[in-house]
């Protein structure tokens, strides 16, 4: 019988202690959440006491000088009335941009003076009398002597929309684009207006037709002409893409002043840049982009009035200039006789 030989003892591995490791990780989840705790509610006071940041209205490039002037200003009242005014941005009846430029002071003088109201604090009873929000459009100037005049003028005023375009060099059908782009994003409004600064313009009649209501969405409201396509380059409406009109010109309104819906603007505030056909002339540009939409046509003979009526929208010498002739002294003309700028914005029943 063989000698017994005892087997070897197997070392066990010690039995890990589970509630011990719990009670460091609690411990150090605790530490951790009361640190965050702390963090938290000093920053929060922080934030409080921190001053809150300028809403920045621009858009690419674009801004609006009258928002981002009362946003900075903190709560205003009106002048004289005494009356607070909301100033978040608000859905308008329409949006206004009057098309300007560099050196045409005078004529915007002129609109401050009779139908457009002027300040800050005239644009916004404008704005709540009509439900139309009015801003001169402009772009930029590689002068600096140029620019530094514009600034002056921006913060005596604040009634302008400052717009990512060369002023001097782009083209007239290119300025309309990003103005429609950056309007349609700056602005929510149901209609876009495109205005030139020499024109006589009843805000009150404007607004009354804008807010008559139309079963369709998408609406091209103005003055309409056709007419033979100019093909002599010495003669003013020079045409150089002729060969792809033909002779005649399709319909589309006259540019002093007309009106596109909110549906046609997002078409055209979606679309690039470059994949829109620009002609010379900015009416025609706009024409051509109507004629590949399926847009409503509305003609208003009362948006190019050669005089003032008792239902002129915009009175403008047509056909002989694109505007007035003779802005600043005709406006101011116009708007002394009772016929253009205090006869009622409707006319009476029995003349209708």
């Amino acid at each position: 019988m063989a000698p017994y030989t005892p087997k070897p003892i197997k070392h066990q591995r010690p039995i890990p202690n589970h509630s011990s490791s719990l009670s460091t990780l609690l411990l150090a989840f605790s530490i951790f959440s009361l640190l965050a705790g702390i963090f938290g509610i000093s920053f929060s006071f922080y934030a409080l006491r921190r001053p809150h940041p300028v809403p920045i209205f621009r858009c690419r490039g674009s801004r609006d000088a009258l928002r981002e002037f009362i946003a900075a200003s903190g709560s205003r009242k009106l002048g004289g009335a005494g009356e607070l005014v909301d100033h978040r941005p608000k859905r308008l009846i329409g949006f206004v941009g009057i098309q300007t430029g560099f050196g045409l002071n005078d004529r915007r003088d002129t609109l401050r003076s009779t139908w457009l109201a002027s300040g800050p604090d005239g644009l916004l009873r404008l704005e709540q009398a009509t439900g139309l929000a009015f801003r001169f459009v402009i772009g930029r100037s590689k002068d600096g002597k140029k620019m530094s005049t514009l600034k002056q003028e921006i913060e005596k005023y604040r009634d302008f929309m400052l717009i990512d375009v060369d002023e001097e060099n782009s083209s007239p059908p290119y300025k309309t684009l990003i103005y429609l782009k950056a309007a349609f994003e700056l602005f929510e409004a149901d209609y876009y207006v495109k205005a030139d600064d020499n024109i006589y313009l009843r805000p009150d009649r404007l607004a009354t037709l804008l807010a008559k209501e139309r079963p369709y969405s998408r609406s091209y409201i103005g003055c309409m002409k056709k007419g033979p396509v100019v093909t002599d380059p010495k003669m003013k409406w020079y045409e150089p893409s002729a060969n792809l009109i033909g002779n005649e010109y399709f319909l589309h309104t006259y540019g002093p002043i007309y009106v596109l819906s909110a549906e046609i603007v997002a078409s055209l505030a979606a679309a690039r840049n470059d994949s829109l056909r620009m002609f010379k002339n900015e009416d025609v540009t706009i024409g051509s982009w109507m004629l590949s939409m399926n847009v409503r046509y509305e003609e208003n003979k009362a948006m190019c009035d050669p005089q003032c009526t008792a239902a002129s929208i915009a009175v403008w010498d047509i056909p002989k200039c694109s505007g007035l002739c003779n802005p600043v002294s005709k406006i101011h003309e116009l708007h002394q006789t009772d016929i253009c700028s205090k006869s009622p914005t409707l006319p009476p029943e029995d003349d209708e």
